[in-house]
């Protein structure tokens, strides 16, 4: 059985709520949630961005990660990358100094893994949360808890880190790759 959480403070609180591991799969090309819209305007004018739109979530992750806890997740990309990865690429480092493992997957890789096409979100083992979304817009999670549903995540993640590099190697070789 699954549950439906909207965006929101119920789905924060999934974020601040996990005890041990938090991963997310983040696999579409571009994503419009209206808090990036201004941000990702400066970065296509090639005006300076001092990340503070990123704060709330980088805070989270460094008081996560000093309390013991993992946050990661496993990008798809396209090669090219599109604009947006690209955005994200330059705003990825200070996920990753605020203590996010961000990993970086070919899409066309991915496909031939047979891994799936939605977002999600593994918390801690037990619980999935299935991201939707709506012209490219967040609109809300199903939950799953179903041991044999959670499992074939589960898998899908371990396949996923297996194939997946760290995005600070994918930066490094991103110059022989097509930007």
């Amino acid at each position: 059985m699954s549950s439906w959480v909207l965006p929101g403070a119920e789905f924060d609180e999934l974020l601040r709520s996990f005890e041990r591991r938090a991963w997310r799969w983040e696999c579409q090309g571009t994503y419009r949630q209206p808090d990036e819209a201004e941000p990702w305007r400066r970065w296509r004018a090639g005006e300076p961005d001092d990340l503070r739109w990123l704060r709330p979530w980088l805070d989270q992750v460094a008081a996560a990660t000093r309390a013991g806890r993992l946050v990661s997740r496993v990008r798809v990309f396209g090669e090219p990358p599109t604009e947006y990865q690209r955005w994200q690429l330059d705003v990825g480092p200070a996920n990753i100094a605020a203590g996010e493992d961000i990993r970086v997957l070919p899409q066309v890789e991915a496909a031939e893994l047979g891994l799936p096409t939605s977002d999600f979100w593994l918390f801690d083992e037990t619980r999935v949360a299935l991201m939707h979304y709506e012209d490219q817009r967040f609109a809300g999670t199903e939950i799953i808890a179903s041991p044999r549903e959670v499992d074939r995540y589960r898998a899908w993640r371990e396949i996923a880190c297996d194939h997946a590099i760290p995005l600070m190697v994918y930066l490094h070789d991103l110059p022989q790759r097509s930007r």
